[in-house]
């Protein structure tokens, strides 16, 4: 195994912006029980305790305290264990890859129709599960059930738009020629799909996301292995089971387990979609890159929202509100940074801290009830309480929330003010229910201070003015830029979902290069006249001929007098034969 291989088998753990799972270090924990359950064992009689086998007996150990063979899950709102999913090895992977190799053939002569018929009906399945898959995705979240019905009518939207219109979207095209000299060709350019593709999943939307990527990459008639975050990995099983519930081909696979499933499918796929921090981003890259595959990354995000005087405040705070705490926060694209201009700071503050703080919070059922739920794990609320306690301990001040609730891993709504650019509030991803808050002096401060980030995934500018918003957005670095709205880039599948600086490599979808990313393109040239039986400039070079070739084509492309320089034509002759 490389260096390169070691390193993304440590880090394609794939959680967003956490350094360690709960699931993990539950069975690291277990792992060490059984490891000194095991040293007790041993220390029986001189024969049993011989070397050759005490060695043996202590790797055997030690491989299983490093690799568990199953992890369990666990609902991060009140603790319990809800599943639990097989570690899938090195080698299950490489055969699972092959076996949706050899079925890509079928899949991809089926065409764009064929597979359509597959996709609507997953489409319909989706919607008829609706309400189970939502309590599948709160077992393992502890989501609000608002949030928990949202993912799969996202999802089956999703499908449904690639479904549809695949097969105008790969179809050949036939680009115009340059050049006049380039007429007597037909040009095409095909589309073919990478046989496999590999989806890794963070664990905030264990049920869209993967939807998000698997979909498209069917659609362009690609297989796929899906590997879903350890920490949430109920929700891709549950797509796996509908797929072959459906009657649907074997296109499309999920395994479970940690990082070494994760290098596994790098190790294996043709193309690799990711979705995760920034850290694990870089060196999946760098995996990829070793193996000269390609890849789209969609890394962290600190998304600005720009707050002009003339806002409707009302609107604007409702929707930053919305922006930065639902799903309790766990968004690639969620409002971490709010840039207020000056005369209007108290009262937008006012407005925002009301609407924050009247936010319900807590453990759904069925029901709809809360607006919130819970932090993902553990880590996830030591970081969002770091990052509060840091900004207060530097002079910033919260005006509601800012700690856990003592339930789970449930933190309170948080706004912060009095909040400075070098705060790790401003400056990390947090990932969770905060809302840090600065007062800007006008436009131009607000742009300088939005841009102030190694992030460009998405922002927002609220304004009564439509063209200046839509004048700032141009000026901001990001990938998206909503105008007096949220996450409606999100919703819009024609437009590219992908970030700039290190939110990310590539484009997650839109409209047609979501699924011709899954696509090696093929260019194809066919004469339309007769052909000679060799080209002015094919060997044995002849100078005549050359000259023919070369004044042919200045004066088809060049400019001006240069493409009748006849002169120069002459001169190039004599230099030529001298």
């Amino acid at each position: 195994m490389t260096n390169t291989e070691s390193a993304t088998e440590q880090a394609v753990t794939e959680q967003s912006v956490t350094e360690q799972s709960a699931t993990e270090q539950a069975a690291t924990e277990q792992a060490s029980t059984e490891q000194a359950s095991t040293e007790q064992a041993t220390n029986g009689s001189a024969s049993e305790n011989a070397p050759g086998k005490k060695a043996a007996e202590t790797k055997a150990v030690a491989d299983k305290a490093a690799a568990p063979d199953v992890i369990e899950v666990r609902n991060p709102g009140t603790g319990e264990i809800v599943g639990s999913v097989p570690v899938r090895s090195a080698d299950e992977i490489a055969a699972t890859v092959a076996e949706l190799r050899r079925h890509q053939p079928g899949w991809e002569s089926l065409g764009p129709d064929g597979r359509k018929k597959w996709l609507l009906a997953f489409q319909d399945w989706i919607i008829d599960n609706t309400e189970h898959l939502a309590d599948v995705l709160q077992s393992e979240t502890a989501k609000a059930r608002g949030d928990a019905l949202i993912d799969p009518s996202f999802g089956a939207d999703l499908i449904g738009f690639y479904a549809r219109r695949a097969a105008k979207f790969l179809a050949d095209e036939h680009p115009s020629p340059h050049s006049p000299l380039a007429r007597v060709k037909k040009l095409t350019v095909a589309y073919r799909p990478y046989p496999v593709v590999g989806v890794i999943t963070p664990w905030n939307f264990p049920l869209a996301m993967p939807i998000m990527d698997v979909f498209p990459a069917l659609a362009a008639g690609a297989t796929v292995v899906l590997k879903p975050s350890e920490v949430t990995p109920l929700s891709a099983l549950e797509l796996a089971r509908g797929w072959e519930e459906i009657g649907a081909p074997p296109v499309f696979a999920v395994v479970t387990g940690a990082g070494a499933t994760g290098a596994a499918v790098i190790d294996n796929v043709d193309y690799v979609q990711f979705t995760g921090s920034t850290a694990t981003g870089r060196k999946i890259a760098a995996a990829c890159v070793e193996r000269m595959i390609p890849y789209s990354l969609e890394l962290g995000g600190k998304d600005p929202a720009i707050v002009l005087a003339d806002a409707d405040l009302e609107r604007a705070a409702n929707g930053i509100a919305f922006g930065g705490m639902f799903n309790a926060g766990q968004v690639c694209i969620s409002i971490e940074r709010v840039y207020v201009e000056e005369p209007v700071y108290d009262q937008f503050v006012a407005k925002l801290t009301e609407k924050v703080a009247a936010l319900r919070q807590g453990l759904d059922g069925r029901a709809v009830e809360h607006d919130l739920g819970a932090l993902a794990n553990e880590n996830q609320v030591r970081i969002v309480q770091r990052h509060v306690d840091e900004a207060v301990a530097a002079g910033a001040k919260v005006l509601t929330g800012g700690k856990r609730t003592g339930q789970g891993t449930f933190f309170e709504p948080t706004v912060l003010v009095d909040v400075d650019h070098g705060m790790t509030c401003i400056t990390e991803e947090t990932f969770g229910p905060t809302l840090p808050v600065i007062k800007v002096a006008d436009e131009a401060e607000a742009i300088r201070l939005a841009n102030d980030s190694i992030y460009g995934l998405s922002a927002s500018v609220w304004t009564g003015d439509k063209d200046r918003g839509e004048r700032i957005a141009r000026q901001l670095n990001a990938g998206a830029v909503n105008i007096n709205d949220v996450f409606a880039n999100l919703f819009s599948f024609a437009l590219p979902m992908g970030g700039w600086g290190l939110s990310g490599v590539g484009a997650r979808w839109g409209g047609a290069a979501g699924v011709r990313k899954y696509c090696r393109q093929k260019a194809i040239t066919k004469p339309i006249m007769p052909t000679q039986e060799r080209e002015l400039f094919w060997y044995p070079v002849k100078l005549p001929n050359l000259l023919t070739a070369v004044g042919a084509m200045r004066l088809a492309g060049a400019r001006g007098l240069r493409r009748f320089n006849v002169p120069a034509l002459l001169e190039l002759k004599r230099n030529s034969e001298s």
